[in-house]
C-alpha cells in the first residue's frame, strides 16, 4: 500500500508537471550523434531527475527516524493528508520566500548553461537539477517517505515516486508536439480530484482503522522496528 501511494502520488502528480514541466522537456538539447541518441537522452534526462528524489529520500529516512522511533508516524500521515489539502486551497496565495527564490534562480542559471550543451552528461545533470526544483507534490512525497521505516525504505519510496512520473514526462518529451500547451492545462484540471484521493488515502492510512491495503490498524509489518 505504502508503495502504492508513492506511485499513485508521482502518476497524478504528473499532471501538474506536464503543465509547469512541458515547456523544458520540450526545449532539452538532442545530443550530437545518430538519431537513437534522441531517446537515450530523454531517458537520461528522467533518469537524472528520478535519481535526485532517491536521493533525497535518503535524507528524508533519517530525518524521519527520530519521528519513527517517537511513534509518530501516524500522526504525520494524518497531517500530510490535511497539509495536502490546505496547501493546494492556499498554495497560489503563497509566494517563496527571498532565500528560495534565489536558490531556484541559481538553479534555472545553472540549468541554462547546460541547456546549451548537446551531450550526454549534460542532459544527467539537467535532470538531476529539475529534481531539486520547488515542487509542493515532491514535497508531500518527501513527507511521507520520513514515515518509511529506514533510509532504505524511504530512498525505494521517493524512487518509486519518480518512476509514477515517468510515463506522463517520457511521452511528452518523446512526442513534443503531440502535448500541446491546451492539452497539459487539460491535464492539469483532473490535479483536485487526484490530490483529495491522496489526502484521503494518507489519512485513512494514519487512522489505523483496520481495512486492509487502505488503513491497516499496524502501518506496515515492520513499522516499529528500530
Amino acid at each position: 500500500m505504502d508503495i502504492g501511494i508513492a506511485f499513485a502520488l508521482g502518476l497524478l502528480g504528473s499532471l501538474h508537471c506536464a503543465a509547469m514541466c512541458g515547456p523544458l522537456l520540450l526545449a532539452l538539447p538532442v545530443p550530437a550523434g545518430r538519431a537513437g541518441r534522441f531517446i537515450v537522452g530523454r531517458l537520461i534526462y528522467q533518469s537524472g531527475r528520478i535519481l535526485t528524489y532517491a536521493l533525497l529520500g535518503i535524507f528524508a529516512g533519517l530525518a524521519g527516524r527520530s519521528i519513527f522511533l517517537a511513534g509518530m508516524q501516524r500522526w504525520l500521515s494524518i497531517s500530510l493528508g490535511v497539509l495536502l489539502l490546505l496547501g493546494f486551497l492556499v498554495s497560489k496565495k503563497i509566494a517563496l520566500s527571498e532565500p528560495v527564490n534565489r536558490l531556484v534562480l541559481q538553479l534555472k542559471s545553472a540549468m541554462a548553461v547546460q541547456l546549451q550543451r548537446r551531450d550526454l552528461s549534460s542532459v544527467l545533470l539537467l535532470g538531476m537539477l529539475n529534481g531539486l526544483l520547488p515542487c509542493g507534490l515532491v514535497y508531500v512525497a518527501l513527507a511521507n517517505a520520513m514515515t518509511r521505516s529506514n533510509v532504505f525504505a524511504a530512498s525505494t519510496h521517493m524512487l518509486v515516486f519518480g518512476l509514477g512520473t515517468l510515463p506522463m514526462m517520457l511521452a511528452i518529451g518523446l512526442s513534443g508536439r503531440m502535448f500541446p500547451l491546451a492539452l497539459r492545462l487539460k491535464l492539469r484540471a483532473m490535479i483536485p480530484a487526484g490530490i483529495c484521493l491522496l489526502a484521503a488515502l494518507l489519512i485513512l492510512r494514519g487512522l489505523g482503522l483496520g481495512i486492509p491495503f487502505v488503513s491497516p490498524s499496524v502501518l506496515s509489518g515492520n513499522c516499529c522496528a528500530p
